[in-house]
């Protein structure tokens, strides 16, 4: 990415390694996350300035555990190992790794031992730290120096300064460890990088890579009025000016209004050259009957291809398409980052049928959510738009659990409607970081008037998030949702029933789908 020196992460299969990258772009210092097979040779050619092994649900022992060679050790890069990636420095330097007598899973508390070393330089004697780990290391390997233990790990930190390995059982990228931050701070200035990551120079450097990769061609842009696909559209309209023409779909599955919001907001607030497709019929007819969530986002993937193909044969020399990938939508589609989980498909990722013959760019992708705000405030963008919660690509297809039908969706659409002007009258719409309504494939008996109900449920959903990689639920006002209940049980024909989800993220996600 432009000229900025690079922290490499490699990925163990942790749930927490992409909030490991989260952590260091807070901190000013980009990063990049490879899967922990990434060829010795690729890593020198990348002249890493530090190197982070994340963590991992294997043990080192386990016949499957992704390991490297000891040879990544030797290179003389400042290397952090975090728990499972310490467990494994240990193991190839001859330290002694075996099964805890107690596994540790949540908070602990951590003594410093010698004045912590350089990792916790500054910091406090005990701190409360988040584990998640079923091996301990008994025995550090030679030429190491315990720097912390707990009450049931006797090496929760080390360090060799001479060779420049550092390793800590427990994970600061957490928001649970209270000097996590700070932890990888110290990382970073022993890797002597510089802190140099900002979006006013990213944007710079992105517009100059999109005129040089376009050039005189025509690039089209998918549209929702949403903050990363108007940001998308804002960055290559700076870079090519028009030679971009800004395609919205009307999918069918959009919130109460939307369409004619997104036109009034792109064409005379951006100021866009947008061209409107109303599909809604075509995507119906390929939802119906559907009710699985994968099969939903993989039947609206499909026809918004089939709507883009027919678009760009009306565009004369279109040979570039513009996605507003992000960061977490590659993370929880594919493991193309190592062997963490898949948790759902995106239908903007993983590329495009040849026979469109679009080449994809993604200006986006290396970017997490508040980023992505942070680089439309650069742009110019009005605030009103980039304070705007996400909307899943799919829609209220995936909000709608069971069949999706124009009934469904409208009845969805004004439960929804309800839901956000409530928070925004309140003043908490800007406090939370997503909220919607999910209209659930049952229903509940009540009672209106004198007479007897069978009708549908909803539940409310609103979450706060710096990063949607984790998310805890929102603490909204009983009055606040009691005023929300009322109105869409009293407003919407066929719901009778109001429910709030108080999970956070993980264990579930932010969507229900």
């Amino acid at each position: 990415m432009g000229q900025h020196q690079l922290v490499l992460i490699l990925d163990f299969g942790s749930q927490f390694t992409q909030l490991i990258a989260r952590r260091l772009r807070d901190l000013r210092v980009f990063c990049e996350v490879h899967p922990f097979d990434l060829p010795l040779a690729e890593i020198e050619r990348l002249q890493p300035t530090g190197i982070i092994l994340s963590g991992g649900p294997q043990s080192v022992y386990s016949p499957r555990a992704p390991v490297v060679g000891p040879e990544l050790l030797a290179l003389g890069i400042p290397t952090l190992g975090i728990c499972y990636g310490m467990q494994l420095m240990a193991h190839l330097l001859d330290g002694g790794v075996s099964a805890s007598a107690q596994r540790e899973y949540g908070r602990a508390e951590v003594e410093m031992v010698a004045g912590g070393g350089a990792l916790f330089a500054g910091l406090e004697g005990g701190q409360t730290v988040w584990m998640s780990h079923g091996d301990l290391i008994e025995r550090p390997p030679t030429g190491f120096a315990v720097t912390a233990s707990t009450s049931t790990a006797p090496v929760v930190g080390f360090e060799d300064s001479a060779r420049r390995l550092y390793g800590i059982q427990f994970h600061p990228e957490v928001s649970h460890t209270e000097h996590g931050t700070e932890i990888l701070d110290n990382f970073l200035t022993l890797c002597g990088v510089e802190r140099d990551w900002r979006m006013s120079t990213f944007a710079d450097e992105v517009v100059e890579r999109l005129r040089a990769r376009i050039g005189d061609q025509r690039v089209i842009c998918g549209i929702s009025g949403g903050v990363d696909s108007s940001v998308l559209a804002a960055l290559v309209e700076r870079a090519v000016g028009e030679q971009m023409t800004a395609i919205f779909v009307d999918n069918g599955v959009l919130r109460k209004g939307e369409a004619a919001q997104v036109e009034e907001s792109l064409r005379r607030g951006l100021q866009l050259n947008v061209v409107s497709v109303d599909a809604r019929a075509r995507f119906l007819a390929a939802l119906a009957g559907v009710s699985d969530p994968e099969t939903k986002r993989k039947a609206i993937g499909r026809v918004f291809i089939e709507v883009f193909e027919e678009q760009a044969r009306k565009i004369d020399g279109a040979h570039f398409l513009a996605q507003g990938t992000l960061y977490p939508d590659v993370i929880e589609s594919v493991s193309l980052k190592g062997p963490s989980a898949v948790i759902k498909t995106h239908h903007n990722v993983g590329g495009l049928p040849q026979r469109l013959g679009f080449e994809l760019v993604e200006p986006l992708r290396c970017l997490f959510k508040d980023e992505v705000r942070q680089l439309g405030r650069e742009l110019g963008l009005p605030e009103e738009l980039i304070e705007r919660h996400p909307f899943p690509g799919p829609g209220l297809a995936v909000r709608i659990l069971g069949e999706v039908t124009a009934e469904r969706v409208a009845l969805l659409g004004e439960a929804d409607a309800i839901f956000i002007e409530e928070l925004r009258a309140s003043g908490w719409y800007t406090k939370t970081s997503q909220a919607f309504a999910v209209l659930l494939p049952i229903h509940s008996v009540g009672v209106m008037g004198d007479g007897r109900t069978y009708e549908n449920v909803v539940a409310l959903r609103s979450v706060d998030t710096s990063d949607f990689m984790t998310a805890d639920w929102s603490p909204l006002p009983h009055a606040l949702l009691g005023r929300v209940s009322s109105r869409i049980v009293n407003e919407v024909t066929g719901i009778n029933r109001v429910v709030y989800d108080v999970t956070s993220k993980p264990p579930a996600t932010i969507e229900w789908e």
